[in-house]
């Protein structure tokens, strides 16, 4: 809660108002301190087997979520119960963990800051799911931006190498509160080629001089936590199968300049087990995922800086090219084309 407000913070300082403009969920779960310390203890656990989490309390908290011991925003409105339930966290926590510090003593600290969160969080607390529904039924265009990646969903990616939620577009239901029938247009952004942060299976990913050569150009470091983000050709078969689960109807394809340069371009268009087996899907199991060979397509590269090009005509041919084999291979346009990290470095295709 602390980085919510720095953010609100943040913001104000800069002269943008977010009083009625940023609402947060009574439902949503609250992340405390304890979160973070368990996921640290976890990882450490782990040993060699590290999942790559953020260290910032996330999968914990998403725990406590599904044992029910969670403590939700809500919450924060009924302090005269807060403390017995912040104490069955920390509890749990100490029974788990042999390491993990618990005394009356720091939950009635953690208490005294959370009394002055409450009070100044009330104004931003509202029924999200009764809001969004009225501006829905009032006609009002919903923008719902997706985080993470459908290979990272806690049921659909390369589990347990995951987050701990759902940033597929099931997501949007269970997060918002919005019926399925009411989704529209739902765009799916990928790269042009494929990256990957953390520990797990990662069949088209480049190794050495080429590896780097893709980091260095596409500034692949992780967001949240610095990590050089592992890089490789785009995968077909995982883009795919993103396709099938979100029901994409048009894709946004960035970063098409980071391959310019190179001599020739690549797509994992299908996977092969070691018996020669054709795989008509992406397999669940990580021991299979490890060993599939993967074939590839070879594509002509373009040398040009295409960084300044605004209409699709103006792309060098093979970088059209490109563009349209994955048309082909996964069945939707590229509506969206991302040639730079500028805001208005979009080529929209029509």
């Amino acid at each position: 809660m602390p980085g919510f407000f720095k953010e609100i913070d943040n913001l104000e300082a800069k002269g943008v108002n977010c009083t009625g403009r940023l609402l947060v969920s009574d439902r949503a779960h609250l992340l405390f301190n304890l979160h973070q310390e368990v996921d640290g203890l976890r990882e450490v656990e782990l040993a060699g087997q590290l999942i790559g989490t953020t260290k910032r309390g996330i999968g914990p908290c998403y725990a406590s979520k599904a044992i029910r011991n969670g403590i939700r925003v809500g919450d924060l409105r009924h302090m005269d119960t807060f403390r017995e339930k912040l104490d069955v966290l920390y509890r749990d926590a100490a029974a788990r963990f042999k390491d993990f510090e618990y005394s009356a003593a720091l939950v009635d600290a953690e208490m005294e800051k959370y009394y002055k969160y409450a009070e100044r969080l009330e104004p931003y607390i509202v029924d999200t799911v009764d809001y969004v529904n009225n501006a829905y039924a009032e006609g009002k265009r919903i923008l719902i931006e997706g985080g993470q990646a459908t290979m990272l969903d806690i049921d659909f990616g390369t589990y347990p190498f995951v987050t701990s939620s759902n940033p597929s577009v099931g997501g949007i239901c269970t997060g918002l509160g919005i019926a399925p029938n009411r989704l529209g247009d739902i765009v799916g952004v990928a790269k042009a080629y494929t990256s990957r942060v953390g520990s797990g299976p990662y069949p088209t990913e480049l190794f050495g001089d080429e590896g780097e050569e893709l980091r260095k150009a596409g500034f692949e470091w992780g967001t949240t936590t610095g990590r050089p983000r592992r890089c490789g050709w785009l995968d077909i078969v995982a883009l795919n199968f993103a396709c099938t689960i979100n029901g994409f109807t048009a894709i946004n394809l960035t970063k098409l300049d980071v391959l310019s340069g190179l001599a020739e371009v690549k797509l994992g268009v299908a996977y092969r087990t070691s018996s020669g087996e054709s795989l008509r899907s992406f397999p669940s199991d990580l021991s299979i995922l490890e060993q599939v060979e993967v074939e590839y397509e070879t594509l002509e590269g373009w040398k040009e800086d295409i960084t300044n090009v605004r209409s699709y005509n103006e792309l060098p041919a093979s970088a059209q090219r490109y563009v349209e084999r994955i048309e082909e291979l996964i069945g939707l346009p590229c509506q969206y084309i991302g040639v730079g990290p500028g805001r208005d470095a979009l080529i929209v295709k029509q």
